[in-house]
């Protein structure tokens, strides 16, 4: 039941002679609600069985699944791990293999933790908690587990307001605010309280409070072999509100809670895992120097926090995740690598080796990577996630030197088999601003024909501090399958190229990546490949930022949507919900301190000079970018009699493709906004 595939592979199945492909059909904008894909597999101490986290799409309920199914690493077996119908997550073998521990949501009590009992297929849960835990971690011999959860305290008040008389109907209470990070995109207005770690007895109990004080202690866990102490990444320093990337690695006794720092050093300091024989610990970070990006490295370094060295990947890129390889003598390491999400090797002296790549696939929207999930087992074989432009995430198998990955999965082979989804190239050029190298790539329609003029439709991708990829993206699909030739690069300032690139943007945002999308645009006019007199640009938060930029500069886009944009940035900087992350990271300063900069790279500065008809839309609810952001836009075209819309989606936050159908409104809005300037 085991089938290599390979990109190379799916363009052939994909490029077929047309009086095949005009059997299949385009993909459908209600085809999302059948994609399916695989997130956090986990392989079995023995290599033998994998879990893992199937999502989906739930029509009726127009929100994403998530169940725990098992298969064994040769694809057979595969079935639901339990009978449960709500929402499952974050599964870990127990060391022996006999148990699974996993979280899911209960009717009544929140998100709990559960335990499977495997030979015997029973279902426990072990835990009544109070708020939902995570980053659930077995003890080395299998008696305990860790986890990090909020422990509320009371919200503050000012003043103590008379009682009402009984029976009257007053206003809620004010809500007092004193915190620096109050609020966030996507869940609201924060609890009051601190993330500790916490043990619990594997067999049910009381859940004991490990970690002490007031700061947040969020981090996975680590064990140390012997069971005695958990290795953590948290922000413990005084100032820890306003220095909020200053986080250490820290140890803690699970038995008395003594804390013991094990790093100092300004900047992030996190990831830590502890080497099977728990003399090293590994861990990621880099020195904070104050500027847009920054790769994130890989250090070892005694259990004592003694002989801190860092390890020499020669990649240039940031490490994303870590894993202890089958003999701890060396990592298994998660990068990106200009848009392909990778596994390698690497021992300590620095020797690389690539096991896997096309990892991930789970964003289920815009070509993001997503998750790149892998686990390995005691044996060396390794579960990971793969994707390509024509499937999301599927599991796959390899192992160190194998040199494939075997898919034993084929969650959407029923679906996408059926369909013709056009033809992926990579297209790279250089920058006509300083001759630097920029990479990306077109989606052909289905039935592409070299002889016929196409519209291009340029999808600018977010951040600006990520990347876009090979990938599987059901937003685009949606476009090409429209007609048009869909143009995602990954201009100055995306991550996977080097420090040096993504940081090109530093003090430069927005505006200095416009060059670099502008030049790609000419390449494909200069190609035959699309028509110069059908161009249209769209793009999500930092993408919106740059659209409306390019809207600012040029009226070559018969129409433009600006989708969930900054439009300018001191409003934007002292009001989103991660208003503190900008001064000096992304501009010198802070607003009030040197407002001529953020005005100058704000896109509304630019906004007498926009002529495109431009559509504007996002969440009613996006803390990100919120509403009046992309308000000052609308509201200054249609005062300059500009065409333009402005679409709202109810309840959505910053991620609008977040429940199914508000994904295809946003993406039936930007292509009947852009079929009115046909």
């Amino acid at each position: 039941m085991l089938r290599t595939c390979s990109i190379a592979a799916l363009v052939l199945l994909l490029t077929l002679p047309a009086a095949l492909a005009q059997d299949l059909a385009s993909f459908d904008r209600m085809d999302v609600f059948d994609l399916e894909w695989v997130e956090d597999p986990q392989i079995s101490p023995d290599g033998d069985q994998v879990v893992y986290v199937r999502r989906g799409m739930d029509i009726m309920k127009d929100r994403r699944t998530s169940a725990l199914w098992m298969m064994h690493a040769d694809g057979t077996g595969h079935e639901k791990l339990t009978s449960r119908e709500t929402d499952e997550s974050s599964p870990r073998w127990s060391p022996d293999g006999t148990r699974i521990a996993f979280t899911s949501s209960t009717d009544d009590e929140g998100t709990e933790i559960f335990i499977h009992y495997v030979e015997r297929h029973v279902t426990a849960k072990i835990t009544q908690l109070e708020k939902s835990p995570s980053g659930i971690t077995w003890s080395p011999d299998g008696r305990k587990l860790a986890f990090s959860k909020l422990v509320p305290e009371s919200e503050p008040q000012l003043v103590s307001p008379p009682d009402a008389p009984e029976g009257a109907e007053w206003a809620d209470p004010p809500r007092v605010e004193t915190r620096l990070n109050h609020e966030l995109d996507g869940v609201g207005i924060l609890d009051y309280g601190f993330d500790h770690l916490f043990v619990v007895s594997a067999e049910g109990g009381t859940a004991r409070q490990v970690t002490s004080g007031d700061y947040h202690h969020s981090s996975r866990p680590s064990w140390t072999p012997d069971g005695e102490r958990l290795v953590f990444s948290a922000n413990r320093h005084a100032d820890w509100t306003h220095e909020r990337r200053n986080t250490e690695v820290y140890s803690v006794s699970v038995d008395d809670g003594a804390i013991t720092q094990l790093t100092d050093r300004f900047g992030p300091n996190h990831t830590p895992r502890v080497a099977p024989d728990g003399q090293t610990i590994a861990y990621l970070g880099f020195e904070d120097q104050i500027q847009t990006y920054q790769i994130t490295n890989l250090y070892l370094m005694n259990r004592d926090g003694s002989n801190v060295r860092e390890v020499d990947t020669g990649l240039d890129r940031s490490i994303n995740d870590i894993a202890w390889d089958e003999n701890g003598e060396g990592l298994y390491i998660q990068f990106d690598d200009e848009g392909n999400s990778k596994l390698g090797h690497i021992t300590p002296d620095g020797e690389l080796t690539e096991v896997a790549s096309n990892m991930g696939g789970t964003s289920i929207g815009r070509p993001y990577g997503g998750s790149a999930d892998f686990s390995v087992s005691d044996g060396g074989t390794i579960a990971l996630n793969q994707t390509t432009p024509f499937y999301p995430a599927e599991l796959g198998i390899t192992a160190r030197g194998q040199g494939e990955v075997e898919l034993i999965t084929d969650l959407n082979g029923d679906l996408l088999g059926r369909r013709d989804l056009g033809t992926v190239e990579e297209i790279r050029y250089e920058s006509t601003e300083d001759g630097l190298d920029i990479h990306g790539w077109v989606l052909k329609p289905p039935n592409y024909d070299a002889e016929r003029e196409y519209p291009l439709l340029v999808e600018i991708h977010g951040g600006p501090i990520t990347n876009y990829g090979d990938r599987f993206a059901p937003e685009v699909l949606l476009y090409a399958a429209a007609g048009y030739v869909v143009f995602y690069p990954n201009f100055r300032g995306s991550t996977s190229y080097g420090e040096d690139f993504g940081n090109e943007l530093y003090h430069n945002f927005s505006g200095g990546e416009y060059q670099d999308i502008i030049d790609g645009v000419d390449r494909l006019v200069d190609d035959g490949i699309v028509s110069e007199d059908s161009l249209y640009v769209t793009g999500g938060s930092a993408g919106g930022t740059s659209t409306a930029w390019i809207v600012g500069q040029t009226d070559r886009f018969q129409a433009a949507a600006v989708q969930k944009p900054v439009m300018n940035w001191i409003s934007k900087t002292l009001a989103a919900d991660n208003w503190y992350a900008y001064a000096d990271y992304r501009y010198p300063g802070w607003t009030w301190e040197n407002p001529m900069d953020y005005w100058e790279v704000s896109p509304i500065s630019l906004v007498e000079n926009v002529e495109t008809p431009t559509l504007v839309i996002l969440g009613a609810e996006d803390l990100r970018t919120p509403t009046w952001e992309a308000k000052q836009l609308f509201h200054a075209l249609k005062q300059r009699r500009v065409d333009t819309a402005y679409v709202e989606l109810p309840g959505s936050y910053h991620n609008m493709a977040a429940r199914p159908s508000q994904l295809i409104s946003k993406v039936d809005h930007i292509l009947a906004w852009f079929e009115r300037y046909r």
